[in-house]
């Protein structure tokens, strides 16, 4: 275990559960999970907080179950992913125009450049949650990944920046800090599922995240390793559950437990002759559910869900030769039993299932591998992807003082010593005393003078950076 690596807890608040999970890396690179904790939600629905006391009841629920996995944890600060039909995605543009073009792109030209991008033009009832750089431009050099390092005078970038309803967010942020968190950052749940379940070649292929949540799915297109298109889709799981619900006339509660134990997203697959008997309610005799009509229901809904997929992925342009690395189903709705092959027969893309194991180090519990917790493992990613960045940043433009330079310029202001003094010149004890007195107030107001012209300077010349 890396001792001085930060502890970092992802918060997934989702529409049928909340989950909390805190990892650390070890010295591999790998994520060791130091605890974990879940419980059921309330006052979730698609994504969005519509209740907060009953969420701040769930959250520190998912807390203490977290504690009691491991009661030498403390959690102060979490990442918390952030989704619902609300959250919606925009392209823009941006550029700057350097001022000292002789020095070469650092991160702070990068990060006036993003900065910029928040005062892009908004609906007045939302706000900006991330403002993602695709590809850069330096001059007339174009699709550029990393241009920290190289000469120029303009450099732009296009951007994927990313939106959601003030009131919504607010709403995130009042349930977590009531729950007596801070909250470090809001990360697009999607994305932090992508960082669990892909690794580098995914990114490079193309690839499309269809993380199928309680309450919404949400959809991430990268393509080259840049982020092509972000969407949620209003319809999950839980939209599964209440068609099962009024279709079959049973409880809500008997509609889930089917469509875990006995659904497919392929009725074709589903026997004919196999039945679910489930108890009646007061009085009433049991019932008897088929199999193959609950295929039926589930397949028609988890269609809807895929042909918007589809329609996603034609407005950008992103057809099944240019998905190489196929479709990443996740989240909890990913578990249906032949949703794979429902997936490559509606879209004509392969897929396969993403599970949040590609970071993970050995030895945790089995549980935490299934996809309903990729958004949770990701948000530990995004922390660390920030922190790691932070400390590198640190590094480039920490400045080094030398601290032999007060030494020196005592030397070069060393008094006189008597022995120098002529006998007609020689002063007597008290006078020597003063004159040392003054000669070393006036070096030491000497040294402060020039380590202050130098400090000035220093920031001077990191405020032209900045400009």
């Amino acid at each position: 275990m890396n001792q001085e690596a930060p502890i970092i807890v992802g918060l997934d608040i989702g529409t049928t559960k909340i989950a909390a999970i805190a990892g650390r890396k070890n010295e591999y690179g790998k994520l060791e999970i130091l605890g974990f904790g879940k419980a059921t939600s309330f006052g979730v629905q698609h994504g969005m907080v519509l209740n907060i006391d009953q969420t701040i009841k769930a959250i520190r629920q998912a807390l203490e179950n977290c504690y009691a996995s491991n009661p030498n944890l403390e959690i102060n600060e979490v990442y918390v992913g952030i989704a619902g039909h609300h959250i919606k995605s925009l392209q823009t543009r941006g550029d700057i125009v350097r001022n000292d073009t002789d020095a070469e792109i650092s991160q702070i030209d990068i990060d006036q450049l993003i900065n910029d991008q928040y005062k892009t033009v908004i609906p007045a009832s939302d706000q900006i949650i991330d403002v993602i750089p695709q590809q850069y431009i330096v001059d007339s050099l174009q699709n550029i990944t990393y241009p920290i390092g190289m000469s120029g005078v303009k450099v732009g970038a296009n951007f994927h920046i990313i939106t959601g309803d003030k009131n919504a967010i607010r709403n995130i942020n009042r349930s977590v800090e009531k729950s007596g968190l801070k909250i470090h950052d809001l990360v697009l749940q999607p994305l932090a599922s992508a960082a669990a379940v892909m690794c580098d070649m995914d990114f490079e292929a193309g690839v499309a995240i269809v993380d199928i949540g309680g309450g919404t799915t949400d959809l991430a297109v990268f393509y080259e390793g840049i982020l092509k298109h972000t969407a949620v889709i209003p319809y999950g799981g839980e939209n599964i559950t209440n068609d099962i619900k009024n279709g079959l006339g049973v409880l809500k509660t008997q509609a889930e437990q089917m469509k875990v134990q006995f659904g497919y997203a392929l009725a074709d697959e589903a026997k004919n002759n196999a039945y679910i008997t489930i108890p009646g309610l007061r009085g009433q005799s049991p019932k008897e559910i088929s199999v193959k009509n609950l295929a039926h229901i589930i397949q028609a809904r988890m269609s809807e869900i895929l042909d918007f997929v589809v329609y996603h992925l034609k407005q950008i342009g992103m057809d099944n030769k240019m998905l190489n690395g196929g479709i990443i189903l996740t989240g909890g709705g990913s578990q249906l039993k032949h949703l794979i092959q429902l997936t490559e027969y509606t879209t004509g893309v392969n897929a396969r299932i993403g599970y949040p194991n590609e970071h993970l180090a050995s030895g945790h519990i089995d549980e935490l591998t299934k996809p309903m917790y990729a958004t949770c493992v990701g948000l530990i990613l995004k922390g660390y992807n920030d922190y790691e960045n932070d400390r590198r940043a640190l590094e480039e433009n920490y400045v080094k003082i030398n601290t032999s330079y007060f030494a020196k310029e005592q030397a070069a202001q060393a008094l006189a010593t008597p022995e120098e003094w002529t006998d007609e010149e020689a002063p007597s004890s008290e006078e020597i005393q003063d004159r040392k007195a003054k000669e070393r107030s006036a070096s030491l107001k000497n040294f402060l003078d020039k380590m202050k012209t130098k400090i000035i300077d220093m920031f001077t010349e990191e405020e032209d950076a900045k400009l």
